[in-house]
Parts: C-alpha cells; sequence; structure tokens
C-alpha cells in the first residue's frame, strides 16, 4: 500500500512538471517571459515627463497642435519640478516651435524670453542659449522683424563659433543669408550663401546643400522679376 502511494505521488509529480514545461508550437516562453521583463523595465525607467513629451510629438505629427502645446508645456513644468533642467529648456524650445507653426509669433516669443533664456542663464548653458537665440532669429524672421532676427542669428553665431559647434554656425550665416534676402540685400544674402556653402564643404557636411540651392533659387528668381 505505501509503494503504491509513493507511485501515485510520483506520477502526479512528473505529469505537473509536463502541464508547466508545455508550450504551444512555435511559442517560445523563454523569450516571451525576456520580453516582457525588458518591457517592463523600460517603461519603469520613463518619467511622466518622458511619456508626456512623446504625447506631444505624437500630436505634433499628427498636425493637432494645441494638444501637442498641452503636452509639452506640462512635460516642460515635469521636466523642471524633477530639476532636469536642460531637458525643461529643449522642450520649452519645442513648445515655442508649436506656437511658430500656428504663427502665434507672440506666445512663441514670450517662452523663449521669459522662460527659455531665463532657465539656461541660471544654470549657466551657453550651448543653452545659443540654441534660445536661434529660436529667437527663427521667430523675428517668420514675424518679419528683421532687425531683431538679424541681431539673434548673429549672436547666435558667436557663441556657435566659441563653442566651436562648425554645424551651429552655419546655420546662423543660413539665417543671417535668410534675413537679408527678405531685406532684398540679394548681393550680400549670396555671399552668404557662398559662405555658408564653403563652411559646409571644411565641415565635410552636405546636409546644408539643399537649403543652400533653395535660396541660390529664391534668390534668382527674385533678380529675375526685379529686372522684369
Amino acid at each position: 500500500m505505501k509503494k503504491f502511494c509513493l507511485l501515485t505521488l510520483f506520477c502526479s509529480v512528473v505529469f505537473f512538471a509536463k502541464a508547466q514545461n508545455a508550450t504551444a508550437p512555435g511559442f517560445d516562453q523563454n523569450n516571451t517571459q525576456f520580453s516582457v521583463n525588458l518591457a517592463v523595465l523600460g517603461s519603469s525607467n520613463r518619467s511622466t515627463a518622458d511619456n508626456l513629451f512623446d504625447e506631444g510629438e505624437r500630436y505634433e505629427r499628427f498636425g493637432d497642435f494645441d494638444n501637442a502645446a498641452f503636452m509639452f508645456n506640462k512635460a516642460a513644468n515635469e521636466y523642471k519640478q524633477d530639476k532636469k533642467y536642460n531637458l525643461y529648456g529643449t522642450t520649452l524650445i519645442r513648445l515655442s516651435n508649436i506656437y511658430l507653426s500656428q504663427a502665434n509669433f507672440v506666445e512663441a516669443e514670450h517662452v523663449v524670453l521669459k522662460q527659455v533664456l531665463k532657465n539656461y542663464a541660471r544654470i549657466g548653458s551657453r550651448s543653452g542659449q545659443m540654441s534660445a537665440y536661434q529660436q529667437l532669429g527663427k521667430i523675428y524672421l517668420a514675424a518679419n522683424k528683421l532687425p531683431q532676427a538679424l541681431w539673434f542669428y548673429t549672436q547666435h553665431g558667436i557663441l556657435a563659433q566659441q563653442l566651436q559647434d562648425k554645424n551651429a554656425y552655419i546655420e546662423s550665416v543660413l539665417g543671417i543669408a535668410s534675413v537679408k534676402i527678405k531685406k532684398k540685400d540679394y548681393l550680400l544674402a549670396s555671399k552668404d550663401l557662398n559662405t555658408a556653402e564653403l563652411l559646409s564643404k571644411n565641415a565635410n557636411t552636405i546636409q546644408y546643400n539643399q537649403i543652400i540651392k533653395n535660396n541660390r533659387a529664391i534668390i534668382a528668381e527674385k533678380t529675375v522679376t526685379k529686372k522684369g
């Protein structure tokens, strides 16, 4: 009787072990568990601010700028509370871009002047200040406030040279060229485009070639129209 009980117990254990190890065809239990663990780890490392930022980008991609602005604003406030001041500044610039897309120049300007510059000055980030100057150049150019745009693009370029940021300096020269095109200073704008092209070749980059080409086409069109 004792042997029979032991045999029954042994069979039950074997059956239970097989049931635990049994998987559907083509289904890797170990890999699935590993994927689940990775997903859990990934989500636990993301902050509320990160998730809000992602939501802002998603709305921006779909062209829902109102909700994008709302999410970027909430993300910025969360980054500020977390004392992640570089991310706070970056997110505010993204918020400013949303306002710029809506041609809301007043709000776009306000965010950078009153929040972004103040933030980067407080933490002593010169690269952050450089980005803020570039953003203000874009805003004033779009708003047709050309003297202000020229001034901020110039400050952007000065900081780029000090920080030895070649790409940022090329972008500042292109920004200045755009201002001069709007001012109809086509000869000076062409010289700036030549400078940008030379700087791009020296930096071994082609990412600005299309911008240079487009601006030259604008100058050619405007010049022909003026002559006609």
